[in-house]
């Protein structure tokens, strides 16, 4: 294996054997390699596990980790117990059914490393049909800090986007199972930490992360996620209580608007 680079890839894992070998292929074709990954089964109970240990014997000695969950808790609690388990200081987190641009580790680990008072940052995507893999030129511009209310207002990074410092105290709400990134995010720049996007699409989605396709049929569930998370943060004394109404009017706005989008799309549908 080529020299790595201090950074633990954390991938949850749920009946995901159609996409695992793709997210782990473009971990393994990347420039710079991290120093390891992390597989975490949420108790998937079809034959992903056997899938996973295959993988893990099929790459370089030790690279490949698992992390067997006993019971299904969510993306996010996954991706808590493979940060439990990273032994690196950067950790990047990877769904099951994306990939990574070959530069991704290369560009964004040279910036965190260059830059030790930025605790988090992430990047643009790109949606692309099942089975392409990520390739294309990197956009080269400066990176964009990002405020607090830039991230209140809405979601700035995919999951895939993100590299997170691992001494980071904040973690993904336990079982929170829908707009638990954003919650994170939210809970990293609100507590004064450094968090900066950077230029390029590093990132390959195959879903749409929200719209008229996958989780649209569950606008209701992101939508009380939403206002969930905005009421944490008024607990946490991060917004008051004008502040909070005034997101969760906005918030309600936007829920709106992506139910008329939906229902127009399922009109046309028609």
């Amino acid at each position: 294996m080529k020299n790595p680079v201090a950074v633990s890839v954390i991938i949850p894992c749920f009946r995901c054997a159609k996409t695992i070998e793709r997210a782990i292929a473009s971990v393994a074709a990347q420039t710079v390699l991290p120093a390891e990954v992390i597989l975490v089964d949420d108790a998937s109970g079809d034959g992903t596990r056997l899938l996973l240990s295959a993988l893990k014997d099929h790459y370089a000695a030790g690279w490949v980790k698992l992390v067997l969950l006993d019971q299904n808790v969510g993306a996010g609690s996954a991706r808590n117990a493979g940060w439990a388990a990273a032994t690196q200081p950067l950790i990047a987190f990877l769904d099951a059914d994306d990939a990574w641009h070959f530069r991704k580790i290369e560009i964004q680990h040279a910036y965190m490393d260059a830059n030790p008072d930025v605790a988090l940052c992430g990047h643009s995507f790109r949606l692309l049909k099942q089975g392409v893999l990520p390739y294309w030129e990197v956009q080269k511009d400066l990176p964009q800090p990002i405020s607090k209310w830039r991230m209140m207002l809405s979601n700035r990074f995919v999951t895939p986007s993100v590299m997170i410092r691992r001494d980071v105290v904040h973690r993904f709400v336990d079982r929170q199972r829908y707009m638990e990134d954003h919650m994170l995010w939210l809970r990293v720049v609100c507590a004064g930490s450094r968090v900066v996007k950077l230029p390029g699409e590093l990132a390959a989605i195959y879903k749409d992360p929200f719209g008229v396709t996958g989780l649209s049929s569950r606008v209701w569930l992101m939508e009380r996620s939403d206002l969930g998370n905005y009421k944490r943060l008024y607990d946490d004394q991060s917004i008051n209580n004008i502040q909070l109404v005034i997101l969760v009017i906005y918030s309600m706005l936007k829920y709106l608007r992506r139910l008329m989008i939906y229902s127009a799309y399922l009109r046309w549908k028609k």
